[in-house]
């Protein structure tokens, strides 16, 4: 049975594991991504990673999930936020295929977690799909007909970065909003605040916490209906750490789609929540890695 090397490049994590070819997470584990130190800093640990696979195992192939656009065949980060310095320029590809001479593939992370999605989770068997990922940001893909939609220049789904309400759809829709928003409400200092204690104090009924969720919600609403109408997808899947509280947020946020969207789209339209969760970078690189070997 061939296994292959799986590694999803996150800003705070990189999470890693060995897939079997059916699919299967045979091991997983986590490492600091360290992302101040930079581009090269994140290169060296994938080689890292992969070569202590290679004291124990044969492997067939290495997949990268990561942050950042990402040049497909090159399998180079073409651009990168600020939270990672010196990342652009990086070729994962390049680097590995010549020290361990099996093939890699690169896909960014989000692209990774709607491909997973589609193959073996909440999108399964759709026609259209748009996955989600909410966050510090919010990052967007779109997979139609199994494959990745990546525009003409490989940055198709840049969500967040779209004008809305004078800002942009991360900066009012994102999880990072809810602390700020709160602390200030309460005259506190925004460390004390993080998303899981926003939702526990919700939960008890604190009404300046429901209020800033419920803001989220209404604009999360507001970005999806815009794309909505722009791609018509059959189903928008939720992911990102905070939509583990999926009871909490469902019918927020579904009653805020249903708010700005026309009826004859949402009736035709599902929001669903992730399933892979953590699993979905490394699961999505190893489907991005099947897929392009296929048709190779």
């Amino acid at each position: 049975m061939k296994k292959y090397v799986s590694i999803d490049i996150g800003g705070t994590a990189i999470k890693y594991g060995l897939i079997a070819e059916n699919g299967e997470i045979i091991s997983r584990s986590e490492r600091k991504t360290e992302s101040y130190k930079g581009g090269p800093s994140i290169l060296k640990k994938a080689v890292e990673i992969t070569q202590n696979f290679c004291k124990t195992e044969e492997i067939s192939g290495i997949c990268i999930s990561t942050a950042g656009m990402v040049d497909t065949i090159k399998g180079e980060i073409f651009h990168s936020a600020p939270l990672i310095p010196n990342y652009t320029g990086i070729n994962f590809k390049e680097t590995l295929e010549a020290k361990f001479h099996v093939p890699c593939e690169v896909e960014n992370d989000v692209n990774c977690a709607g491909l997973a999605e589609y193959v073996s989770g909440a999108a399964r068997g759709s026609k259209v799909s748009l996955m989600l990922t909410v966050g510090t940001g919010i990052g967007g893909s779109i997979i139609q007909d199994g494959r990745v939609f990546r525009g003409f220049s490989n940055s198709a789904c840049e969500v967040g970065y779209m004008h809305m309400l004078g800002s942009d759809f991360q900066t009012l829709g994102a999880a990072s909003i809810l602390t700020r928003k709160v602390a200030e409400w309460k005259n506190e200092r925004a460390e004390i605040w993080n998303g899981y204690h926003i939702f526990e104090e919700a939960k008890k009924g604190d009404e300046l916490c429901i209020r800033a969720i419920d803001e989220m919600c209404d604009v999360l609403g507001l970005g999806i209906a815009n794309i909505c109408y722009v791609i018509n997808p059959e189903v928008v899947v939720l992911g990102g750490g905070i939509m583990a509280q999926e009871e909490f947020l469902k019918k927020r946020i579904g009653n805020a789609v249903e708010k700005y969207l026309i009826p004859s789209i949402s009736s035709q339209t599902r929001i669903a929540f992730a399933r892979h969760r953590n699993d979905a970078g490394m699961l999505g690189a190893f489907y991005h890695f099947q897929q392009n070997h296929k048709m190779k």
